[in-house]
């Protein structure tokens, strides 16, 4: 008897797992031959004999499934660029502002209980949402045993059982093995913010296939082996394997989200902390799938579309925050946080910081608490050059704020119940940001230059004149006078000046303008300072300003 076959594009596939439903589905119709499915291209060949069935009831087959089917012949419409240019700007503000909460929230106080596990509730519901897709990929191991116990006339219940304590004992063992293999590999903090960084990559590139936002990226993905897969198929088909199902689904690297949590276990480097980390996440991925087939007689294939494309959004939202708070593990200043402070003081949103730490014997000392919902406070302003005690008192110590770490400086250390000191020097201007382990809580120094209140001012560096300003403005600057009649911009005379810390955009005509009124002041501020390089202002420089009578009805800006 004669074959046909026939190819379309099934529109709306999200990963790998859409081949399997599309399969199944197709193969079960009466006089289906072959059918292959494949995820990046979204191509289905069906190979049927026309006198069993035709290609409408093929693609009404797909169609009930959620899927769009596409024949050769027809003409799609083209997409609206200017729509998807305007949801990608909208995903992309979503984003900056869901990380933006989720930092805000972390760092503020009086939400104890549930910052302080954030991270597992985090993995939990990352664990929730890629229970939809294991519907894709494992539902049909779950729909064979649940016919082989509907065909015996059994409850399912001991086999959903089986099946879920499998599956969880399975992530749990890898995930304790990939934290020992981190633990064994020595995982510094910088390594462990690239394997969080990783894993949010991992979650962003699974959430924009499920949105096929770009179709590209579909190519990107790790297939089961071709004997595991053989496998498991074999105990799919078994009367009382379901508990070896469940431990064969650890292997699933086929699974996007899974591959994410491996990596964030062995970043961990902790057999235990990766074991309690694919635990959670396992826990979280069984309600959906195992209520699969309670769900499927209530929802419509193009609700569980719907469905999954929402879980893919919220899969690269957490994507983003994972990627976040790796960023912050990395010590570098690049999370969202830092860039923020960064951005701010440059557009002079931002004021001068202030020394925050007393000075005695050539020592700066700050004192810190470390409580559940964070560290208070969270940020200090230091001295260049000058010893560091940093004492803290663990007054609540968790979880998460066991452990802090400071990359830029080397340091890594557990959190003590009750006091100690941690003690370094800080050799360089600018931001140093630090955090707990997790990334979660954070922290930062701002490292400022300031003349030694112990001994002497301080040294200023050479410097090259700055460019001579309009002519008419030299001519109504009005000289500065000399302290306690000592030569202008000498050493006795400065000593009596105040000073002024550079901030972020500043410039000593700026500076002027600020401090006098008037920005045609600036001559006289660099004389005050004559080896400052105007050219070069580096923020947290302090420098000296002159005393300048204001001018008649007017009154000094302070």
């Amino acid at each position: 008897m004669s074959t046909h076959e026939v190819t379309f594009r099934a529109r709306g596939m999200h990963c790998s797992g859409c081949e399997h439903i599309i399969e199944d589905s197709v193969r079960k119709l009466s006089g289906v031959q072959r059918v292959k499915a494949d995820y990046p291209t979204e191509i289905v060949t069906v190979l049927f004999k026309p006198s069993s069935t035709n290609v409408e009831e093929i693609c009404a087959t797909v169609a009930r499934k959620g899927y769009r089917c596409v024949l050769a012949n027809e003409t799609e419409a083209p997409p609206n660029r200017a729509k998807t240019l305007a949801a990608v700007l909208l995903g992309i503000a979503g984003i900056f502002l869901i990380i933006f909460l989720d930092t805000k929230f972390i760092s503020t106080g009086g939400v104890p209980d549930v910052s302080a596990h954030l991270s597992y509730g985090l993995i939990l519901m990352l664990g929730l949402l890629t229970g939809f897709h294991c519907v894709g990929m494992c539902g049909g191991f779950v729909l064979s045993y649940t016919a082989d116990d509907a065909r015996l006339g059994r409850s399912s219940h001991l086999s959903h059982g089986l099946y879920g304590l499998g599956k969880t004992l399975s992530y749990t063992l890898i995930g304790a093995t990939f934290g020992l293999l981190g633990a064994i590999v020595t995982f510094t903090p910088l390594l462990r913010g690239f394997a969080a960084v990783s894993a949010g990559i991992f979650l962003i590139i699974f959430g924009l296939n499920m949105l096929n936002v770009f179709p590209v990226l579909r190519r990107i993905r790790f297939k089961l082996p071709a004997s595991v897969a053989r496998f498991v198929g074999q105990q799919s088909r078994s009367r009382n394997r379901p508990f070896v199902i469940g431990l064969l689904n650890g292997l699933m690297i086929a699974c996007g989200p899974l591959q994410a949590m491996y990596v964030m276990a062995a970043g961990t480097g902790s057999a235990i902390e990766g074991a309690k980390m694919l635990f959670t996440f396992g826990i979280g991925t069984l309600p959906v799938l195992l209520s699969f087939g309670f769900l499927t007689s209530l929802i419509s294939g193009a609700l569980t579309h719907q469905l999954l494309r929402a879980s893919g959004a919220i899969l690269i939202a957490l994507g983003a925050v994972m990627i976040n708070r790796g960023l912050i593990l990395t010590g570098a200043g690049y999370d969202l946080q830092s860039a923020l402070t960064v951005v701010s003081a440059k557009l002079g949103l931002a004021e001068a910081p202030h020394p925050t730490s007393p000075v005695a014997d050539n020592v700066q000392t700050i004192t810190m608490n470390v409580v559940k919902s964070g560290f208070e406070p969270n940020r200090f302003v230091l001295r260049r050059g000058i010893p560091v005690k940093w004492i803290i008192d663990g007054k609540e110590v968790t979880e998460c704020n066991r452990r802090i770490i400071v990359p830029k400086l080397a340091l890594e250390f557990d959190i003590k119940d009750g006091l100690q000191t941690i003690e370094f020097t800080p050799h360089e201007t600018g931001i140093i940001p630090w955090s707990c382990w997790m990334g979660m809580l954070h922290g930062q120094f701002d490292i400022i230059e300031e003349p030694d209140v112990t001994t002497k001012p301080p040294a200023v560096a050479a410097v090259e004149t700055p460019p001579s300003p309009p002519e008419s403005a030299i001519m109504t600057a009005a000289p500065p006078p000399a302290a306690s009649g000592a030569p202008a911009g000498s050493e006795e005379s400065r000593a009596a000046l105040p000073t002024y810390t550079v901030a972020a955009g500043d410039t000593l005509s700026r500076i002027a303008k600020k401090r006098y009124g008037d920005e045609r002041n600036w001559q006289e501020i660099a004389k005050a300072n004559p080896l400052l390089d105007a050219k070069k202002l580096k923020i947290g420089q302090v420098i000296y300003l002159p005393h300048i009578p204001p001018k008649e009805g007017k009154e000094p800006v302070r």
